[in-house]
Order: structure tokens, then sequence, then C-alpha cells
């Protein structure tokens, strides 16, 4: 029997009015359900709103002054942590502007989702000349790992566990994730809204070696005369940091760490031949690379940087790389911790060992450069040259293993890669792969905020200018990051001269420029240092500060070479004057 008060209380339910959500609801709900815990972003039209609720729901947001800049932390953070890193952009040119950032991480294998929004499909598609207009999928497919389009708000949870699941699998990358307006702002059920939403289980599954790969590769590893070892960013983004150690303690196997490789084992560690690289990468007759690849940063494998008869053995991810320029002898397929830990379950107990005549050799041989550089830093120079600036960083960070170090520039990223040395894994960042200008801020903010450590970015002059404007950003969050600018007025060096007007030259930038008031005005702490020891000072109370700050270090106009380390890579020209007799 229904009684009076059922009826009433039933009746009520019915009329009551259906809960609603919609598809802004719907992303803030995926990203937390997936543990998104930070956004790095550019707000504007469409997604204004989107930062708002994601920051009112509890996921940190971290707003940037330009996208590329974001995007580059996005990418830093998902190198950092091995999850996507996500970056929220405005329509066509803020897309844009990220998708440099994102090509970068895909090129660096970093997992990271950019976020875009977009203008409505059946304007752009019939080019009627909408607000932004861009088909922003096609743009984004031959730049990323993959592209994805979701539309209908239905379909959100699903479109953002594709794209953090591709970004994290296999070889990580950057996917681009495109959620036109009239998605975000489409209304529907909440509780049919919630049912849509994905969970991703085991995001990057461990992909493990075939024991005929492993042993293959332990034979030639025996036999070897002359080992090495290898290791690049993605050995140091695998997080395997015991079995790494464990594999080349064991052995005894000489190791060459790539520059974001650095502090997977000690730089100073008495196996590591980075101080003696040529010599081994000349002679060794077996080299196995762990997460690094033989593209340009390691001549492609070729003479006359490599011995013309060395047997690689390679650990990576994906299967496509193998033989992309040099035949591997024995492939490992499988995730760099995997691999690993199966070499030290199937090695016998002395099965591999380094003959001691190559570790003498090469203990040799970095002696000598160790004094070599030791003699060079010494040398006490009128103004001051990129060595003494750097050797009183390295000296200050000696004492403050705890602090990340961010590099970019041209003299002063491969001076302050040799000279920098690093004990702790992941602690370096630097231009990567494609050796892009412009990563430094973004990823220094990246760094301090998935870490809570501090950093200090080592930029060059001009590297700085890409990402400058992001001192606000730096303050305005109030983030221990200290900037080293090592200013020598251009481009390589500031001292060339246009010989044909009073315009600067293409290298020149201002000499004298104050680079120390840009983050005073901002609300930071600013020095000038001319000589190593005001810059050991300055650097010494900044960190002590635990705020932001900036230390423009005066550097002699005339140091510094064009291009750094690869003036090789400049095609051989002819002087401005003999170009000008030719043409006559």
């Amino acid at each position: 029997m229904t009684t009076a008060s059922t009826v009433e209380t039933t009746a009520t339910a019915a009329d009551a009015p259906a809960e609603l959500t919609d598809g802004y609801h719907l992303v803030v709900d995926a990203l937390k359900l997936n543990d998104v815990e930070t956004i790095y972003g550019l707000v504007g039209i469409p997604i204004t709103d989107l930062a708002r609720l994601a920051q009112a729901s509890g996921i940190r947001y971290i707003g940037f002054r330009h996208e590329s800049d974001a995007g580059h932390a996005a990418a830093a953070a998902g190198f950092l942590t091995k999850r996507p890193g996500v970056c929220l952009t405005v329509s066509a040119p803020g897309f844009l502007n990220g998708l440099v950032a994102l090509a970068n991480a895909t090129t660096n294998c970093f997992p990271m989702v950019q976020i875009s929004g977009s203008s409505e499909r059946h304007i752009v598609d019939l080019k009627r000349g909408d607000y932004e207009e861009m088909d922003q999928l096609a743009a984004a497919q031959p730049f990323t790992k993959a592209a994805y389009r979701v539309s209908r708000a239905e379909d959100i949870g699903l479109g953002i566990a594709r794209a953090l699941r591709t970004a994290a699998s296999g070889r990580p990358g950057g996917v681009y994730l495109d959620i036109p307006a009239a998605v975000l702002g489409e209304v529907l059920d909440a509780a049919a809204g919630a049912a849509t939403l994905r969970r991703v289980v085991d995001l990057a599954p461990r992909q493990l070696p075939a024991p005929e790969a492993v042993d293959r590769a332990i034979e030639l590893l025996a036999n070897a005369q002359r080992p090495l070892v290898v290791l690049g960013k993605g050995a140091a983004y695998s997080q395997a940091d015991e079995q790494i150690r464990e594999f080349i303690e064991s052995t005894g196997l000489p190791f060459q760490p790539m520059s974001m490789a650095k502090g997977l084992l000690p730089d100073d560690h008495p196996q590591s031949v980075a101080t003696t690289r040529s010599l081994a990468l000349k002679n060794a007759d077996v080299v196995m690379l762990v997460g690094a690849r033989l593209n340009w940063l390691l001549g492609h494998g070729e003479a006359p940087q490599w011995n013309p008869d060395a047997k690689f053995i390679q650990v990576d991810i994906e299967p496509t790389e193998l033989d992309s320029n040099q035949p591997i002898a024995a492939p490992l397929i499988g995730d760099v911790g995997s691999v690993l830990e199966a070499l030290l379950e199937r090695t016998k107990p002395g099965q591999i060992t380094a003959p001691a005549s190559w570790r003498e050799q090469l203990a040799a041989r970095s002696a000598q450069n160790i004094a070599k550089m030791a003699k060079r830093m010494a040398v006490e120079h009128h103004p001051m040259r990129f060595d003494g600036a750097l050797r009183a960083v390295r000296d200050v960070l000696a004492e403050r293993p705890d602090v990340y170090v961010v590099n970019e520039g041209a003299n002063a990223l491969d001076t302050a890669r040799n000279v920098i040395g690093m004990s702790v894994p992941r602690h370096r960042l630097d231009s990567g792969t494609w050796g892009v200008m412009g990563i430094g801020l973004g990823y220094a903010i990246a760094a301090t905020v998935e870490s809570g450590a501090p950093v200090v970015a080592i930029e060059g002059d001009s590297a700085f200018g890409f990402s400058g404007m992001e001192l606000e950003t730096i303050c305005r969050y109030q983030l221990p990051i200290v900037v080293v600018i090592l200013n020598n007025g251009g481009v390589y060096r500031g001292d060339d001269v246009n010989s044909v007007s009073s315009d600067p030259s293409p290298t020149t930038l201002m000499l004298h420029a104050r680079h120390d008031r840009l983050i005073e005005a901002f609300g930071g702490k600013g020095y000038q240092a001319t000589t190593p020891t005001e810059l050991t000072t300055a650097l010494t109370e900044a960190l002590a500060s635990g705020g932001p700050a900036l230390i423009d270090c005066v550097i002699d106009p005339t140091d510094g070479t064009e291009s750094g380390h690869i003036t090789h890579l400049n095609p051989a020209g002819i002087t401005v004057g003999a170009q000008s007799t030719a043409t006559k």
C-alpha cells in the first residue's frame, strides 16, 4: 500500500530539476581523476574559465606570459615526474606558440599534453573567417606523437585518457588535444557526464626484453676489450637509478653521461669518462647505449669521432630507433629499468669486466685533462670570462646538491656543462636534442614547482631574451629561482662590428645592459657581478634568501666562440668583403 508521504516524496523527487554539468567541468574532473595536480598555461578565449575552474577545484594553475614558455614548463614537468605535463593555451596564435614546445617535447621524448581551445568547426571547415580560425588538429599532427580532437562533451573523458596514455606510454612524447569552444560550453546531465570519465590504469606499462636478446648483449660485453656505456637522458627519465648504478659498478664498465644524464652517477665517479670522452669514443670496441640515440649529439656513431669497427648494443623502448644510424649488433627493446634488471639477473658474477688496461688508459688521460682544466680555470681574467664566472657558480653549487641547474646558450651551455659537475639524478636540464634556445625560464619554473627545490638558471644573454619576461611569472609566484646571466653583449660574443653602417652587427646585443634591473621592476632581487668573488657572494646570498633573484655577470665581450662547440655545423663561408668582390 502506498502512503501519502511516499507519494509526496516521489512527486517531489520527480519534479526536481536534473543536476547539470558542462564541458569545462568535465575537463577538470577528468584531469583530477587522473591525478593531474598542475596546469601550465596562458589564458584567453575560450579557456579562461577552464583555468579558473581548475584552480578552484584544487589543481594548481601556473600562468605564464608566453605560451611557448608554458609549454616548455609542461615538458620539463613530464621529464621530471614521468607523468605528462599539461599545458593549456588559447586558439590559433596561442596554440602555435605552444606547438613549438610540444614539438620540442616530442623530439626530446618528454611526455606532455597541450590542450587548446579552438573555433567552431562548421565555420573553420568552410573557411568563413571565424575568430582565430585555424585547423589546429591538422597543424599539430606533423609535429607531435599524436593529435586528437574532442567533438562532443561526452567524449572529453575519453579524449583526456587517450592523450595521457599516448604521451607517457612507449616512447614518451607530445600529444595535442583539441577541444572546441562549443564542446567546452556544451551542457549535459551531470550523472551521465560523470559516467563518461575514465581513469588510466598503469599509464606506462613495463616492457620486458627477450631473454635471448639479453644474453646476446651480455656475450658482446663479456668479450669486449674496450667496452663503454653511454647514458642518455632516457636513462635519467626512467628513474631506474639503482639498477643503473648497480650494473655500472658491478661490471666496472666505463660510462659516458650525456648532459641530462649527469648525476645518475656522480660526475667524479672513478668510472666516468666525461673528461676523456674523445679517447673513449674513438677507441671503444663495444658500446652500450642506454636511453641514448646515435643522433647528431653523438656524431651519428661515425668515424672519426667513433671507432669505425665498434659494435653497438642499444637499450631503447622504440624498435624503429634501431639501426637509424649504425647497425645495432645487440638490440635490447624494453624500458630501461626492466632491461637493466634483466641484465643484472642474467649476468654471472665476473662475466662482464672492463679490462684493467682499458680503465687505466682512460683514467690516465682523464687525470691529464682534469689537470689542464684546473690550470685554465685558476687563471683570473679582467674583465671576467666564462671560465671564471662558472668556476664561481660551480663552487657555490658544490655545497648545494639539492639545487636544480637549468642551462642554455652557446658558450654558456657548453662551458657550464663541462665545468659544473652533478651528483644527483635529473637535476640538470638543458637545451636537449634540438639544442633550442628559449627553454630556460620555463624549465626553471617547472623544476621548482614540481620539486619544491631551488633552481639556478644559467643563461647566455642571448638565450635569456627568448623567455626573459617570465621573470614576472617567477616573481608573481615567489619562486626560489636564481637566474645567472653570462652577459658578454652578443650572440656568441659581443665584439662583432658592422663595417657598412651604424646599425649593430647581426650578433651584437647591448653590451652594458643591466638585466638585474629587470627583476627589480617585478620585486625580485637584482645583482651585478664583475668578478668571480662578487658572483660567489651574490649567488650564495640569493640562494639563502629563497626568493626570486637575478645576477647579471659582466663577461669580457671578446670571450666566446661562434656556435659554442658546434661551429663545424655552420656551412663553410666567406667574409662580407669577399662576397662583395665576388659579385663585382
